[in-house]
């Protein structure tokens, strides 16, 4: 028996495009697995020679699911070129909105593209793991989904300007101020928000006995975590310094300023794929893995700082016995604290008589060649950094994107899971589709993350009528 691949394409319930490859030897055992980003951004390069002010507006249209990372760190890089610090009410706008779009990301993969899952099993037949199944056997829950994903869009687009691309968070603060109307109504929607969270939750951990076998298999290995963090441990999302720990709970770095990210962080490309390696550079590459995303907020935080979601937390560590949770089936257990937490908050921040101050934004001119702007997307930790002249024309960019983070985990990931669940002699859909369900796990966003170090290698292939092929260009 030859080696043989069994390929996986596209892969299905993420957002942008991927395959992913597993190696079987000659005994049909799986030797490796690997994903394959196959689509390129390039937002790297095509910034280059813009101005500064542009980059906001350019840098949001990478993605449609969660432009306003790009935005929130787009607007903070953009603060230190100019040297200037926004009013605290455009701080608090920029976490509300910020806040809102974890929220409505959150609830996106898990209503529509994970449950599925929980609800018909792995091994149901494939027709029947989507949203439209969903809506006819549950009915309330897929219509929860759809009012917790418009609560959070809403938000944005009443402070934002727009739901998708908001224009609202401008260098130096925010557009505009909140309105007592927007508050009262934002506030007032915020209790059925938080039942229809914690009735996800109930429902998710009730279900968490029926997945064993998933749990233990799921990318669960030793790894670093990475993540913003405040000073006193609190979970934070948009301001803080970066922290590492290791899977033992000891944390190896901390009260990194982000500006400084690449004095920690290496960037490393390999050929079958897009989608950039980042890794933490004492230890090297690929020894140097680390995760992002809403598993190592809460690994990281020793808190939340809301009463409800503190209490959820409690619950979350509990898993771990005291030492970070390594179990990325348990993504989905913390976006829903984090849900709840962002509903928590928002409230929190809404009351702030801060908030609705009339002094928004501060302007200034270029002051630096550097800044560096980062903050936590819904899928972890993100890097927006600019080089500019004098006059504000971009001259160089670098972008590390949440999903590009946790890249060497989710190869090891899926790997694991073939090893797992795969049998070459006897392939199943209920197998293969555990293997996907790794990457629905880290609810990458492709999008976002397909960007470059140094030249895109290239393959274009020349056909005829009868497709033969009649000439080759490649670029290396």
């Amino acid at each position: 028996m030859e080696n043989k691949k069994i390929i996986i394409d596209p892969v299905t319930r993420i957002e942008g495009h991927a395959k992913i490859t597993i190696d079987l030897d000659c005994d049909g055992k799986v030797e490796d697995a690997k994903i394959h980003v196959t689509q390129y951004r390039g937002f790297e390069k095509f910034c280059e020679g813009r101005m500064y002010t542009e980059m906001p507006a350019i840098t949001a249209r990478t993605c449609g699911i969660c432009p306003v990372s790009h935005v929130v760190a787009s607007t903070k890089a953009i603060d230190e070129i100019l040297a200037v610090t926004p009013p605290q009410a455009g701080i608090n706008i920029r976490k509300i909105i910020n806040l809102a779009q974890i929220l409505q990301s959150h609830t996106l993969n898990f209503f529509h593209l994970s449950s599925p899952d929980f609800i018909y099993g792995f091994d149901a037949p494939k027709e029947d793991r989507n949203i439209f199944k969903m809506m006819q056997t549950h009915p309330v829950m897929a219509k929860d989904g759809i009012i917790l994903r418009a609560f959070g869009q809403k938000i944005i687009e009443e402070l934002g300007g727009k739901r998708i691309h908001p224009t609202g968070i401008t260098p130096g603060g925010a557009a505009k101020k909140i309105e007592e109307s927007q508050k009262e109504m934002i506030l007032k929607e915020i209790p059925n928000a938080m039942k229809i969270a914690q009735g996800a939750l109930k429902y998710f951990k009730e279900n968490l006995h029926k997945f064993q076998k998933e749990i233990d298999s799921f990318a669960t290995f030793p790894s670093l975590f990475m993540a913003l963090i405040n000073p006193d441990g609190t979970l934070e999302h948009y301001d803080g310094v970066l922290r590492f720990i290791d899977s033992e709970g000891n944390i190896l770095e901390e009260g990194i300023d982000p500006q400084n990210y690449k004095d920690y962080i290496g960037e490393a490309v390999e050929e079958d794929s897009y989608l950039k390696s980042p890794y933490y550079k004492p230890l090297g590459y690929p020894m140097g893995m680390y995760r992002v995303g809403a598993l190592a907020r809460l690994n990281i935080a020793s808190t939340c700082g809301t009463p409800l979601a503190d209490e959820e937390l409690k619950n979350f560590k509990a898993l771990g016995g005291g030492k970070p949770v390594l179990n990325s089936f348990y993504y989905h257990y913390a976006r829903l604290i984090e849900i709840i937490y962002a509903i928590e908050k928002i409230e929190e921040l809404l009351n702030d008589d801060e908030t609705i101050s009339e002094t928004v934004r501060r302007t200034s001119k270029v002051s630096k060649n550097r800044g560096v702007g980062c903050s936590e997307a819904p899928r972890g930790t993100l890097f927006h950094e600019y080089h500019v002249t004098k006059e504000g024309v971009i001259t160089a960019v670098n972008l590390i994107i949440a999903t590009g983070n946790n890249n060497l985990a989710m190869n090891a990931g899926i790997k694991q899971a073939a090893l797992a669940f795969v049998d070459g002699n006897n392939i199943t859909d209920g197998a293969l589709n555990r293997v996907e369900a790794v990457i629905r796990c880290f609810d990458p966003c492709l999008s976002c993350s397909t960007h470059a170090l140094g030249i895109v290698s290239s393959k274009i292939e020349v056909r005829d009528h009868n497709k033969n092929i009649i000439k080759v260009i490649e670029r290396n």
